[in-house]
């Protein structure tokens, strides 16, 4: 199926030309440039100051502010550059740029943010631009890491939901002034914290966006932070390189878990290819791999094996209260498992406990347990958790939300995404979601891309493989919201051409012998 946005692009030419009639763009005889240029002095926006507005009229590299990076590629020119900072409170400031492409199709892209970090997502501002949408993104609040929220309550209000709320509001009226046209259609593209910043724009801020699209969703965030310690506390964390902990496995050992793991899970799917389609239905058992007979080489002691149980064994609370999913079986294989495995508390959960949560920059989290939870739960620093099912205003006024999951996740469980879609079906009192909202979940696919399979389907710059509804599920989201047509299925495509079909939950990836297809 070829999407709405792809069809408009095949009329690319027409378009150009008539983009001053439909959309309020430059007539002919005025110069785009003059028109992006006047908005230093023209644009007037509460609470607003606009920084530099700059005409970029040809693809080129632009230097960036703040600590995060220092250029950013523009592939996307010709567009106009709207650099701004929003003053949310008399202590807090939100950082943010508006990109305005030459050619707009109406729509307006709203942009999340990454870890803790505050970094303007330059990345997809040219991705977003690139498919004509005026595109926002934000620096979530302050710069660079989250030292930024010790003792400044309003910096994390603004990073926890304040704002991508305002990146949109303030954003759309940029778009009205300078396309002298209001959005037609507005959307949200984020992951992992951008997929929590979503979640919480639809919970609170239901008016914000007509579709979301939100991966890899760092929801019930708290409890997420307090498994991604204890994950790292399973292994002995924090441990000494020179005299590491009993608990400690070194990379060659999760190499030899990891091969284990394929061992007894790789088959459940009905095919040998590396990727456990499934990892809930993993019921792996480390003892098989632990030394016996004298033996130390490519095993596991026991103290190591009761590490390993912990890690693929749901975290519960003191009263067995379920706390957060195991970590996925498969997982573990993935690169970045070292920001859990290395030796060190888990970075995020380190930060987010220092400066957010107990506010001591000398806390360690060397002894961070479950008896913990129920402090980082009371706390909540800016409502942060987004663990809340009631979707019903979003829903309500015609919202549609799409949200994926790479089952391969070594940073936040795919089963919490599962969860999380349970949590809303029961709030509603919904047996499915499938008028307003999808899950994806990706076997395979790491933390937001990479990883095996299939694992690109249009899900941020450098992964739009094909430029089709079918296989991109930002174009897809369009489809959904402009032409009534939901996704079903998204297809994937990885490295030497391989191509998978995705299924929406809680449909099923099923190998039939020759490719997998969905079932219910």
């Amino acid at each position: 199926m070829i999407s709405v946005l792809h069809r408009t692009r095949i009329m690319h030419l027409s378009i150009a030309v008539l983009a001053a009639a439909i959309f309020g763009g430059a007539t002919a005889d005025q110069s785009q440039s003059s028109q992006c240029l006047a908005l230093q002095h023209t644009l007037h926006l509460e609470n607003t100051t606009i920084l530099n507005v700059t005409y970029l009229a040809a693809p080129t590299n632009v230097s960036t502010p703040g600590t995060c990076q220092s250029t950013a590629q523009v592939s996307a020119a010709p567009l106009c550059r709207v650099q701004f900072v929003i003053n949310t409170t008399s202590t807090s400031a939100v950082h943010a740029e508006a990109w305005l492409p030459d050619t707009w199709f109406g729509r307006f892209l709203g942009l999340g943010n990454g870890e803790l970090g505050g970094c303007v997502d330059y990345n997809n501002l040219d991705y977003g631009t690139s498919l004509h949408f005026a595109a926002v993104s934000s620096d979530n609040g302050h710069d660079g890491s989250g030292a930024a929220f010790l003792h400044h309550p309003e910096i994390i209000n603004d990073f926890a939901f304040r704002a991508v709320h305002v990146e949109a509001v303030i954003g759309k009226e940029i778009v009205r002034a300078y396309y002298g046209r209001p959005v037609a259609k507005s959307y949200y593209l984020g992951c992992s914290t951008g997929g929590r910043q979503g979640t919480q724009a639809a919970l609170k801020f239901p008016e914000d966006f007509d579709g979301i699209v939100a991966g890899s969703p760092a929801t019930d965030f708290n409890h997420a932070a307090v498994w991604q310690g204890m994950m790292s506390r399973y292994v002995g964390a924090p441990t000494s390189a020179v005299a590491p902990s009993p608990k400690f496995l070194p990379p060659a050992l999760w190499s030899v878990v990891s091969a284990e793991i394929l061992r007894q899970c790789d088959g459940l799917d009905g095919v040998l290819d590396g990727i456990i389609t499934e990892p809930d239905e993993c019921d792996f058992r480390p003892e098989a791999i632990q030394c016996t007979g004298g033996n130390t080489t490519d095993c596991l002691t026991p103290t190591q094996v009761e590490s390993v149980q912990n890690i693929f064994t749901p975290l519960f609370g003191v009263d067995g209260q379920l706390i957060y999913p195991r970590y996925s079986p498969g997982a573990e294989a993935d690169p970045s498992q070292f920001l859990s495995f290395g030796g060190d508390i888990f970075s995020l959960t380190l930060d987010w406990g220092r400066f957010a949560i107990l506010n001591d920059t000398t806390a360690t989290l060397a002894n961070l347990s479950v008896q913990d939870v129920p402090l980082w739960d009371s706390i909540n620093p800016g409502g942060i958790a987004t663990f809340n099912g009631d979707l019903s205003a979003f829903r309500n006024r015609g919202g549609k939300f799409l949200t994926y999951h790479g089952r391969r996740d070594p940073i936040i469980s795919s089963t919490n995404s599962k969860r999380m879609y349970d949590l809303i079906s029961h709030t509603l009192s919904l047996p499915s979601l499938d008028d307003f909202y999808r899950l994806f979940l990706i076997p395979g696919m790491g933390h937001c891309s990479g990883g095996l399979g299939a694992p690109s389907f249009g899900q941020a710059n450098d992964f739009n493989v094909v430029n089709a509804s079918s296989h991109n599920i930002l174009l897809a989201m369009v489809d959904w919201v402009e032409g009534g047509v939901a996704p079903d299925t998204i297809i994937g495509s990885g490295a030497n051409n391989a191509v998978r079909t995705h299924c929406r939950y809680p449909w099923r990836s099923v190998f039939n012998g020759t490719v997998f297809v969905c079932e219910e």
